[in-house]
């Protein structure tokens, strides 16, 4: 596969997978409910997001980086909204 073909799947997968979280996060901050959510994932998620960019890091992937610190922030909001109305 050429290169610019695996870098922009690469882009596009970030991308997507970074907006998944848009409507749930924007749901929880307006509603403050998160009764539906649970804690235990939503930690499982926001540690492994957090792998993702220290691994996106470690080889210098920018679409990997860049989708991480987002998706990062948006489930750390999730969870800390968890955490504050159970």
């Amino acid at each position: 596969m050429a290169a610019a073909l695996v870098h922009l799947i690469g882009i596009v997968a970030a991308m997507l997978t970074t907006l998944c979280w848009v409507p749930q996060a924007i749901k929880i901050v307006r509603e403050r409910e998160t009764r539906a959510i649970s804690l235990p994932g939503t930690m499982l998620c926001v540690l492994g997001v957090l792998l993702w960019l220290i691994y996106g890091l470690a080889i210098v992937d920018a679409p990997l980086i860049g989708s991480s610190i987002v998706t990062f922030g948006m489930t750390t909001i999730i969870l800390a909204l968890k955490i504050r109305h159970g």
